[in-house]
């Protein structure tokens, strides 16, 4: 089997991506800036293509990588994460042992107060709990990615119009698309610490924002589920913005959000 690190960048030069992440397989990044350009690098015996864009939004990044990967498997990723040592055996070793599984979820360390998730043993994904893996922490079958015509939101994510959920409604159309997803205990590496490009507190914009994309997730599930999110995180969310304010906030989200899907 073979592997691509599909990364997703700004401004972000190959050789010192390669260097900072400590990529040690075959690469596919596509850096958003200012030009167009393409150039490839041979790192460690192993190529990195790299794709220079103008336009922004980490879903059109993603999805020019997706469209490009040759490899058996495609391992997403973005520049401030950081590889372990053997990371390309490993992911390759989880499919192997698991043949049925179209999506597997590795352990992917995030920063302090952004850990959404952690698994500690084998199991399934299903449409109830895929809102809490991040991008960077999934690897697919690539062919079976492109079989099912499937692609990142244009919607959603840094550089869109609503701040994130972009992985989630990816995972959410795989799941729809009959893929079999599996969450698995194996650490491959840990998020750097940098400012979020998206994340600005938890505040109108993130709640309007989270509002919209539960509707698109859930559809008429969307008040039960934002309903569910604040209680279980009301704690860690609902400091600058009390927890009714929030709740009505999300609602006006969904509501919008009706109206266009």
């Amino acid at each position: 089997m073979t592997l691509q690190l599909l990364v997703a960048a700004v401004n972000g030069a190959p050789r010192e991506l390669a260097e900072k992440m400590r990529i040690d397989s075959d690469a596919i990044i596509v850096s958003q800036g200012e030009r167009y350009a393409y150039e490839t690098l041979r790192w460690k015996g192993h190529e990195i293509r790299c794709f220079h864009m103008a336009e922004r939004g980490v879903g059109l990044s993603r999805n020019h990588s997706l469209l490009r990967a040759t490899a058996e498997i495609s391992l997403f990723a973005d520049e401030d994460i950081i590889y372990e040592p053997g990371y390309e055996q490993k992911v390759l070793q989880a499919f192997e042992e698991r043949p049925a599984a179209d999506l597997l979820f590795f352990n992917v360390q995030a920063m302090p107060g952004r850990e959404t998730y952690h698994n500690e043993k084998s199991g399934r994904v299903r449409w109830y709990n895929c809102g809490r893996y991040p991008t960077y922490s999934l690897a697919v079958r690539t062919r079976r990615i492109h079989q099912k015509n499937i692609t990142f939101s244009l919607l959603f994510g840094g550089g869109a119009r609503y701040s994130n959920g972009e992985d989630s409604l990816f995972i959410r159309d795989c799941l729809r698309a009959g893929l079999r997803a599996y969450k698995v205990p194996v650490a491959i590496g840990h998020e750097r610490e940098r400012e979020s490009t998206w994340f600005t507190g938890y505040n109108e914009k993130f709640f309007y924002d989270r509002g919209v994309l539960y509707r698109y997730l859930y559809g008429v599930l969307a008040r039960a589920m934002a309903l569910r999110f604040l209680l279980a995180h009301r704690g860690a969310v609902c400091g600058e913005i009390h927890l009714g304010q929030a709740w009505e906030i999300m609602c006006r989200g969904i509501r919008e959000a009706e109206g266009s899907i």
